[in-house]
């Protein structure tokens, strides 16, 4: 096989002769990595009363450990602890559990896990969990999402709760139950909470009777995530093993690769109902994260809201808002990205407070352990403010972290 094939080798054959020079800020925070969730998670954790329905280690299609849910295929967890192994190898299915990286489910060696790669810390999101945020089941979904919560907060978190940022899951059974749980989250420590793409109420997140809970988000101090595949319109949403799946069998057009770019559609449509749906004008302090995404297409995506609410407000009855949506989407959109070029040369027509960096540890996407080689690369036009920003301060100051409380965990 050979030198193991480093995916950022592509950007130093073409990079600047002083690119490792480029200074980064000290402490750097990832504001998406992810957890790969133990055995134990769910048939442990779970309410009693749905203990054997649990999610569970089951063979995936190649033989390796997957998690069964019931109603849904099984997720083989090969496919989401990638980060750091050779593209030509990364298999989605056919590996055990204790061939992944161990700091997916033990906090104290993702400790190690962040030190190699420059990280002073990470906001944690799941795995299994993604997945489960498309169940039918209401209620076994909200049974699964605090398993989850209770093993993240006394396991995972617990290990060294200054970096790694816990957030919760719900399944958005009612309004009041999804007020209750934040308040239960802040008590265990959590930072901020991971929505499903689609609620599981008769009405959606832009109708007025969740303004209620957009002001609890608030008042708490807790910002609200939408994930990439936890939405019913990601095409990707329920593969178990999407290359072993013929033509027909795809639910998008044009084969797998290109079902890909739904999932940042997805996370359009949830920016743009809460901009049109006014929900950010009765609730102008919300502050919400789309995470795993990309950035660079905000410019455009911000350039064309604005573009329609001048030419089209009118015979549409739209109706006057307080500001023109690029103004929302500035005061209250925050986006995620790990590799994105785009997003930082597009820094001026986007805000650099809109920007938050990730590595996404431990996924196949991941940037890990390579992610300060990556930055020196891409940031090179950037101010020292912007780096700043982009790469510690802005994920800082949304979820109330002391920077200088982060051990000095240097990106050399």
């Amino acid at each position: 096989m050979g030198e193991t094939l480093n995916p950022v080798h592509r950007l130093f054959e073409n990079a600047p002769p002083d690119a490792s020079h480029n200074r980064l800020p000290e402490r750097m925070i990832s504001a998406d990595s992810h957890v790969t969730e133990p055995p134990h998670t769910y048939t442990k954790y779970i309410d009693p009363k749905f203990r054997d329905r649990a999610p569970k280690i089951t063979p995936d299609s190649k033989g390796g450990d997957g998690f069964g849910i019931e109603g849904m295929p099984v997720v083989s967890m090969g496919g989401v602890a990638g980060a750091g192994i050779d593209p030509r190898t990364i298999s989605h299915a056919g590996r055990k559990f204790e061939e992944l990286h161990r700091g997916g489910w033990d906090g104290k060696a993702r400790l190690a896990d962040q030190d190699r790669d420059g990280i002073g810390a990470e906001v944690i999101y799941p795995s299994v969990g993604m997945v489960l945020c498309n169940h039918e089941d209401g209620d076994y979904k909200q049974a699964c999402m605090w398993a989850y919560n209770r093993w993240l907060a006394e396991e995972f978190c617990a290990a060294a709760p200054d970096r790694l940022i816990g957030l919760g899951q719900t399944a958005v059974r009612s309004v009041a139950e999804a007020i209750e749980d934040l308040e239960k989250f802040k008590e265990m420590g959590f930072r901020g909470v991971m929505l499903p793409g689609f609620p599981a109420t008769e009405f959606d997140y832009d109708d007025p009777q969740f303004d209620a809970l957009w002001r609890a988000a608030v008042e708490l101090e807790m910002p609200v995530s939408f994930h990439i595949l936890t939405s019913k319109s990601d095409g990707l949403r329920n593969v178990a093993s999407p290359g072993e799946m013929t033509k027909s069998q795809t639910p998008w057009r044009g084969g797998l690769y290109n079902a890909t770019h739904q999932v940042l559609k997805s996370l359009q449509d949830i920016i743009g109902m809460f901009v049109w749906g006014q929900v950010f004008e009765r609730t102008p302090d919300l502050k919400m994260i789309c995470v795993e995404a990309d950035a660079g297409w905000l410019a455009h995506y911000s350039y064309r809201m604005d573009h329609f609410y001048d030419r089209h407000r009118y015979w549409m009855k739209l109706g006057d808002m307080g500001q023109r949506p690029s103004e929302t989407l500035k005061r209250n959109v925050f986006l995620t990205f790990q590799d994105d070029i785009t997003a930082f040369k597009a820094v001026g027509q986007i805000d650099a407070h809109n920007l938050l960096w990730a590595n996404d540890f431990p996924h196949s996407d991941s940037t890990w352990p390579w992610s300060v080689q990556l930055l020196k690369a891409q940031t090179m036009e950037l101010s020292e403010e912007a780096k700043d920003l982009i790469l510690r301060d802005n994920t800082a100051r949304l979820y109330g972290l002391d920077v200088k409380a982060l051990p000095e965990v240097a990106a050399a």
